[in-house]
């Protein structure tokens, strides 16, 4: 299996399997490269429907141009646990940030969430983040920030009273029950346009297609949320500390 970074001749090749609707482990496949390997490049190059293979290789380049003076983040990377491929974890670290990225969310967020999630104890402080991802404590703040208000992380204390970032099993549950609350929000302002518009004129026509389209959704969000919190969860047992 080859290694090392995509060729310009390989980037073509991604482009042309995802110009015919090509999955990117069929992909990868055929370049006989990770399927991971491919899903960080087209994520981070535009996405399914944006990826151009030139673009790609010249930024590619661009980034590798401007990493090369340190090496320190590397030379920082905390030893694995379990007898893992500390190499195969740092790739699937940036594959799953890379991903994050092309669902909308901010890099620096995307990094700090990948970051916690991937730890075994699904939590780590302020100044764990700035050290693993050589980031300033204000960049780990403002992500932090942002993904409480997301409710994609909460806050405790641990037993030194340090502030903890946490990713547990309730994550994603409270993540999808605030986006169902904010698409209910567009709901009503959407019936309120209806009763400003007059109820019989082509904009509030849409108005409503909008608001019952979206409150659909967002019970349909509700509803399967609940449903999965409480059949799909497993319990692999307390972590010990990283």
């Amino acid at each position: 299996m080859p290694g090392g970074r995509l060729t310009q001749q390989e980037r073509q090749q991604i482009a042309l399997g995802l110009a015919d609707g090509l999955a990117y482990a069929e992909i990868a496949r055929r370049l006989e490269r990770p399927t991971s390997t491919v899903t960080r490049e087209v994520m981070r190059n535009g996405g399914p429907s944006g990826y151009r293979a030139e673009a790609a290789h010249r930024a590619t380049e661009r980034r590798a141009h401007r990493r090369r003076p340190s090496t320190t983040r590397d030379a920082r990377a905390p030893e694995q646990a379990h007898g893992r491929d500390a190499e195969a974890v740092r790739e699937y670290e940036e594959t799953f940030t890379t991903v994050m990225m092309g669902s909308g969310m901010p890099t620096m967020m995307s990094r700090v969430m990948a970051c916690i999630t991937l730890t075994d104890t699904g939590s780590l402080t302020a100044a764990d983040l700035v050290e693993r991802l050589n980031v300033s404590p204000a960049s780990v703040s403002k992500a932090i920030t942002f993904l409480e208000s997301q409710g994609m992380v909460r806050r405790e204390r641990d037993g030194r009273r340090r502030e903890r970032y946490v990713v547990d099993d309730d994550i994603w549950y409270r993540s999808m029950m605030a986006s169902a609350r904010s698409t209910a929000q567009i709901v009503e302002i959407a019936r309120q346009g209806v009763t400003v518009l007059g109820p019989d004129t082509p904009a509030a026509v849409r108005l409503e297609n909008i608001a019952r389209f979206l409150d659909f959704v967002s019970e349909s969000i509700a509803r399967a949320a609940e449903q999965a919190r409480d059949i799909l969860y497993t319990n692999p047992g307390t972590p010990t500390d990283d």
